[in-house]
């Protein structure tokens, strides 16, 4: 429907913009300002999909649940893969903090992270745990190949990623710390180490 069609349909009804042309105009040109934040339907992304996608393993706060979705969504993860004690939708806590992500993003549960990480080096992905270890890389100095299908592992919120799946894992990646702390929250840990690892995918 054009914008003459729409404003003859409301005067048919009855209905009168209580904004003036001026004041009307003054509302566009805030709006096109520089400094104006934009709002989702402003905003635009590039909706690509990545062949990246994360296994969560024993994350236990379904609000980092959620986030992780959130993550996911913006940046372009393929899927998810929830495993061991992970909290799974549908929760009240995930889809808060999940912002509708949980609705499509794929993922599956299943409690073996072993059996997935099995069958995803069967299918040619490298395995990437985000883990400090006494063989981890700086993931900013880390590098993949164009295209190269990719897991993360991030582990528990308390106890990291376990010995059995840093065993498994092809590779083992670090954010490097500047405070007096050695780690952060999980999921803004993922968030940083997929952006860096996006960059060359």
């Amino acid at each position: 429907m054009g914008q003459k069609e729409r404003s003859q349909r409301s005067e048919s009804a009855g209905y009168r913009n209580p904004m003036s042309t001026h004041q009307t105009d003054l509302f566009k040109q805030n709006r096109a300002s520089p400094n104006q934040q934009l709002n989702h339907a402003e905003s635009s992304s590039e909706n690509a999909v990545f062949p990246l996608s994360i296994l969560a393993h024993n994350i236990e706060i379904a609000g980092n649940v959620g986030s992780l979705f959130r993550v996911a969504d913006a940046f372009g993860i393929e899927k998810l893969y929830l495993t061991g004690t992970t909290q799974t939708p549908p929760k009240y806590k995930i889809r808060k903090a999940a912002r509708s992500a949980d609705n499509h993003i794929p993922y599956i549960y299943e409690e073996s992270a072993t059996a997935v990480i099995e069958n995803l080096k069967e299918n040619g992905y490298t395995i990437i745990a985000l883990e400090i270890t006494a063989r981890s890389e700086n993931i900013r100095e880390f590098k993949l190949k164009n295209k190269e299908k990719t897991c993360l592992i991030i582990g528990s919120e308390n106890l990291g990623i376990s010995a059995e799946l840093l065993t498994l894992s092809d590779h083992h990646v670090h954010i490097p710390m500047y405070g007096k702390n050695s780690s952060m929250n999980v999921i803004t840990s993922c968030a940083i180490a997929v952006h860096e690892l996006i960059q060359h995918l």
